[in-house]
């Protein structure tokens, strides 16, 4: 066949016979996937399918996060700092990935999302117990959350066991007292079923590790890993947030909250706070 021809051949040692083979298919379970959007509006208003797509995949990128994040914190429980910091690298990539896909939402005019938007009931992101997980993973603890899942027994034994454990955060700093460093006894003791909050007698070792990066360049590197991950959630929040404003403007969320009001309040949480406040501090002297 010619090289113009518009198609090549099937090479002869390509698998044709799947019978008792796994298939790709079948590895993915991709009839469980690809049966899993099921629009609600009637008559079913073609974009839909836009709105279910993005959620769900947006899910399952969460459900990498999770996965990411929770090695990450077993890693520093085993001082194997290289790992956690691998994975939280891994955990950025994917944030772009999902802060990306708010311009294909964005996509959707208010008049689109009008014609289906009554049919999602109280159906809202808001309720997305993967999403919560993350932040109580990262330290933004909320036990009020709970109540949210009480229909969900799943969910809220998940969240309800992430709420008493330690955070990504606690764990590195138990890491790095480990691994020698005069980490205050303060931010080893602390209450870790609380949200975390400002802790100002950590500031004089962060401010240590930058101006002696050289000699602590892994401490130095976590540092910074970990700004990076705190600024990406930030811009998808950043994001979600612009995106909630282009579609439906200032009505409230679906789930019962402000909407873009209540987002934007989200701006203002901080999972590493003293990563940033630092930053005041170095030079200043």
């Amino acid at each position: 066949m010619g090289a113009h021809s518009g198609s090549r051949a099937i090479e002869p040692g390509v698998v044709r016979d799947f019978r008792s083979r796994l298939s790709y298919g079948e590895y993915l379970d991709l009839d469980t996937l690809l049966s899993a959007q099921k629009p609600v509006s009637r008559p079913e208003h073609h974009d839909e399918m836009l709105f279910i797509i993005q959620h769900q995949t947006s899910e399952l990128w969460l459900k990498l996060v999770l996965h990411e994040i929770l090695a990450a914190r077993a890693a520093l429980d085993e001082d194997d700092l290289g790992a956690a910091l691998k994975g939280v690298a891994r955990v950025k990539h994917i944030q772009r990935t999902l802060t990306e896909q708010w311009s294909v939402l964005a996509t959707l005019t208010p008049t689109e999302y009008a014609q289906f938007r009554g049919f999602l009931g109280n159906s809202s992101g808001f309720q997305s117990y993967q999403y919560r997980a993350v932040e109580f993973v990262l330290g933004a603890k909320n036990a009020d959350m709970l109540e949210i899942f009480d229909d969900d027994p799943a969910a809220r034994a998940l969240l309800s066991g992430l709420l008493g454990e330690p955070s990504l955060y606690d764990a590195f700093w138990h890491c790095l007292s480990r691994l020698g460093y005069a980490v205050p006894e303060s931010a080893l003791t602390r209450v870790v079923s609380a949200p975390y909050t400002m802790n100002p007698e950590l500031i004089p070792l962060i401010g240590f590790v930058y101006e002696h990066h050289r000699e602590h360049w892994a401490a130095y590197e976590a540092f910074e890993e970990f700004v990076d991950l705190e600024e990406n959630f930030q811009l998808w929040r950043f994001r979600h947030m612009r995106t909630v404003l282009r579609t439906i403007g200032t009505k409230p969320g679906t789930g019962g909250s402000s909407g873009v009001g209540f987002l934007r309040k989200a701006l203002e949480l901080s999972f590493f706070p003293e990563l940033f406040a630092v930053r005041t501090e170095i030079g200043s002297r």
